[in-house]
């Protein structure tokens, strides 16, 4: 992918907004590989940051770039996290969720001080759900699931690794790639579905994003904050 594509210039504005000293959350996928790269380049001119990755893919990146990883012993708050998201609508709630790392990315989100999402124009919709959602679930029982989450109005698609393997997630579990097309409550989706026994994490993130950092096509950034 370019440098100069949307998703490019979107992470790299927002890895230039952090600052000397800050604990910094790592996001997951294509648009957060983009402002760990940046961040990398940084961290080796001089920049002192910690950071905590949302996935083992993530934090492989990070340690080759040589950013100094920590974990939550030692720490009970994040200064800034810059991720992506699937979809994110005008009230800034968030379907995330694609790249499998829903429930780091949500236990990570859940303490930070400013959560950038980054994107490009197609990721900012009207309703959620046209996009997938992504309900990770513990691998016993998952059938079980799946039919009372076929109660709730929702189909689902157990995701795959490939025509024979099932998609299992950096904590052993499964994903369910539900359709809710259009969700009009959020957030009460989202109780709903964690009502559900077996259901780990749902890739709704309510009111969780204060800073939306959107790449356009001509390599300029709009930026807009959380009201």
């Amino acid at each position: 992918m370019e440098q100069s594509s949307p998703k490019a210039v979107a992470g790299i504005y927002a890895a230039n907004l952090v600052e000397d000293g800050m604990v910094v959350g790592l996001g997951t996928g294509s648009t957060a590989y983009f402002a760990i790269k940046r961040l990398g380049e940084r961290v080796a001119d001089g920049l002192n940051i910690s950071a905590i990755p949302t996935s083992e893919a993530s934090a492989k990146l990070a340690k080759e770039l040589a950013i100094k990883l920590i974990d939550f012993e030692n720490i009970s708050s994040i200064d800034i996290t810059i991720d992506g998201a699937d979809e994110i609508d005008n009230n800034f709630n968030m379907l995330k969720g694609g790249g499998g790392a829903l429930l780091r990315e949500k236990v990570v989100a859940s303490i930070t001080r400013r959560q950038i999402c980054i994107v490009d124009n197609s990721k900012i919709v009207d309703k959620l759900g046209k996009f997938p959602l992504p309900v990770e679930v513990i691998p016993f029982g998952w059938p079980v699931v799946a039919r009372q989450i076929e109660a709730l109005g929702g189909n689902y698609q157990l995701r795959q690794r490939n025509i024979s393997e099932n998609y299992i997630t950096d904590n052993g579990n499964y994903i369910l790639d539900c359709n809710f097309y259009p969700i009009a409550d959020a957030p009460k989706l989202e109780k709903d579905l964690k009502m559900i026994p077996g259901v780990v994490e749902v890739g709704l993130f309510i009111q969780m994003a204060h800073t939306l950092i959107v790449g356009n096509d001509d390599r300029t950034c709009t930026v807009k904050e959380h009201k």
